[in-house]
């Protein structure tokens, strides 16, 4: 799915909201289980920022999937962030869903595309097909089952077959925080601390029904995703000075492909 990002459907959109305005690199959930654990933005990545200028900055956007056994918590998660609220009436989604979630991270506009996948087997192959072209892929499995976390491995294989393992950034996500008792809790969460080291995902554990942890943790996702999508602008561009990028573009186009010419005369 493509996404406009012209200059005139971004004045369409409506601003930005205040609490969408990342200033700041989000702490991790764990060092032990971090795909970073450095305390700011890349120099290079805060440089280009402030060197942009707000007619030539595009509005970009990085697609993030949500996988994971049926009923983990992958709707509610997504609609607990975005929407503020939690789904009491749970409904199985069907094939995908999406929402656009927009942020302002350093100073330039940026978007997550959630892609909200089927749990169901009979709905995998459907979703599978919208996988390509993942730049996050969060792997959603219950604190409270501990067969859920034995399946992300395969639902991550799944994702990976359709991406390029250097190029995705992988969060490992447990939900429903709350249902878990403190033992269940620290035997799985010590379980997904192994795997996600093993795959070389970020661990967090949240709960969608209380929002413990769900802001922050997107906030991450946005950081990373658009802090990796500008080090690849800068790496494409082949610039060995920060200040020769003076766009930063989404994953589908760089900032160097000609215009295509109309064919009206």
């Amino acid at each position: 799915m493509r996404v406009c990002t012209s200059i005139s459907c971004i004045s369409m959109l409506p601003p930005v909201k205040k609490d969408r305005v990342i200033t700041q690199l989000p702490k991790c959930f764990s060092a032990n289980a971090a795909l970073h654990t450095k305390e700011g933005f890349h120099p290079h990545v805060k440089a280009a920022c402030q060197l942009q200028k707000a007619d030539t900055v595009s509005f970009n956007v990085a697609k993030v999937i949500v996988v994971g056994d049926v009923a983990v918590g992958k709707t509610c998660l997504i609609s607990r962030f975005c929407k503020g609220a939690f789904e009491k009436n749970y409904k199985a989604t069907i094939g995908v869903d999406f929402e656009m979630e927009r942020f302002e991270v350093l100073g330039v506009p940026f978007s997550l595309q959630l892609w909200d996948t089927a749990g169901q087997e009979r709905f995998k192959c459907i979703a599978s097909t919208y996988y390509r072209g993942a730049q996050a892929i969060i792997v959603v499995f219950d604190l409270s089952s501990v067969g859920s976390l034995a399946h992300a491995r395969q639902w991550l294989e799944d994702a990976m077959k359709e991406n390029d393992p250097s190029s995705v950034l992988l969060f490992l996500v447990g939900t429903k925080k709350d249902l878990s008792s403190p033992d269940l809790l620290a035997q799985i969460e010590q379980e997904a601390m192994r795997l996600s080291e093993e795959i070389k995902a970020e661990y967090w554990a949240v709960s969608a029904k209380s929002g413990d942890g769900v802001k922050d943790f997107f906030f991450r996702v946005a950081s990373l995703t658009f802090e990796a999508n500008v080090l690849s602008e800068l790496e494409r561009s082949g610039s060995r000075h920060v200040g020769d990028i003076i766009r930063i573009t989404d994953s589908t186009e760089t900032s160097h492909k000609p215009k295509k010419k109309p064919n009206c005369c």
